[in-house]
């Protein structure tokens, strides 16, 4: 019998080179899978975007929907997982630093000072009361901030870039995506339906634009009728609330380290290395690319679609997380809460517009 038991034994020790030469093959093939999954779906949400009415939204939040309705009918595709977490995590920190480039540090700190400072008032403003009206509703608290934040720095891109350091679930960074790009979308298209009945000259109503609405795609469709001059300054008005962003980021490692010191006696927090590719790519386009680096116009343009399409690769990623069961009564109060600031942060910024 033990010669017997011998050879199937070495048969598959025989046969595990083998198998140890297909597995990273499939391996592969399935990695490269999830990645160009989220891509096609990204492209799919880039061409729902061009829709009448949904062109309003985004390709960013129409490929998150279609994420999250291809999750309700057909589930996670369990198979390819890793690539999908692979674009949903390196795909969206790529996107974040690239996303430095559209930050212009000299023109912000020589021409807009006295933005950065109400930038600051918005900022705080709109964190402190998402986060406490989320507590009085007994709304979730990690999506009540992850909104706060968004509605008070710079949307989507702010709530992916603070995710990882305040430790958010993938879901809620999903769910704050979405909410923020369908809110700042109302807001924008009720601020220049309401424009011509304000009594504000154009600059005023761009500095208001600028200061008190969700991203800066939100900040260019409502400044945009209202011509060249609104819409400078309240892209200027916007680009600071962007640019703190960073100093944002550490005050936050610092509250997470004092909380898990407080819960745990642990201070290990991950540091957020894309953020200082963030700031290095910032420093780059303000002060190099284009002045020592000459740089056309139609590539940089390029640069920020590409850097656009990343991020919606990566919002797949995250949007196959989220659960609808869950979103209904997850999402319902911190949306209460996000759309009351929302309406206070406006209100405050047209009286010192």
């Amino acid at each position: 019998m033990g010669g017997q038991l011998e050879k199937p034994l070495n048969l598959s020790e025989e046969e595990n080179p083998q198998q140890k030469k297909l597995v990273p093959k499939q391996s592969t093939k399935l990695w490269l899978a999830g990645i160009a999954f989220t891509i096609v779906i990204a492209l799919l949400g880039y061409a729902l975007s061009v829709i009448p009415g949904f062109d309003r939204v985004g390709p960013l939040a129409c490929a998150i929907v279609i994420a999250v309705i291809y999750r309700q009918f057909f589930g996670y595709p369990e198979q390819i997982r890793q690539g999908i977490q692979f674009s949903a995590k390196r795909f969206l920190r790529f996107a974040i630093i690239l996303y430095g480039l559209k930050l212009n540090i000299d023109v912000v700190l020589h021409q807009g000072l006295g933005l950065l400072i109400r930038d600051i008032g918005i900022i705080a403003f709109a964190i402190l009361m998402t986060v406490w009206l989320g507590k009085l509703l007994k709304a979730d608290g990690s999506l009540s901030l992850l909104l706060g934040i968004g509605t008070g720095v710079c949307g989507a891109a702010a709530i992916a870039a603070v995710s990882p350091i305040v430790k958010a679930k993938d879901e809620d960074t999903a769910i704050g995506v979405g909410i923020i790009a369908l809110v700042g979308t109302i807001f924008s298209i009720t601020y220049t339906i309401i424009r011509p009945f304000l009594p504000l000259s154009d600059i005023q109503y761009g500095i208001w634009s600028g200061i008190s609405l969700h991203e800066i795609a939100h900040v260019a469709l409502a400044g945009a009728p209202a011509g060249q001059d609104a819409l400078a300054i309240a892209l200027l008005a916007k680009l600071g609330r962007v640019l703190l962003l960073i100093p944002l980021c550490f005050i936050l490692m610092y509250w997470m380290k004092r909380k898990n010191a407080d819960d745990s006696g642990e201070t290990k927090i991950e540091f957020p290395w894309f953020l200082i590719g963030f700031i290095l790519m910032s420093l780059f386009g303000s002060y190099i690319l284009g002045k020592s680096i000459p740089i056309s116009t139609r590539t940089i343009e390029g640069i920020s679609i590409f850097t656009s399409f990343i991020l919606t690769s990566a919002m797949v990623g995250l949007g196959l997380n989220v659960s609808l069961k869950e979103l209904r009564t997850k999402a319902a109060k911190p949306l209460i809460a996000m759309l009351i600031t929302s309406v206070l942060v406006s209100v405050g910024a047209y009286f010192i517009s």
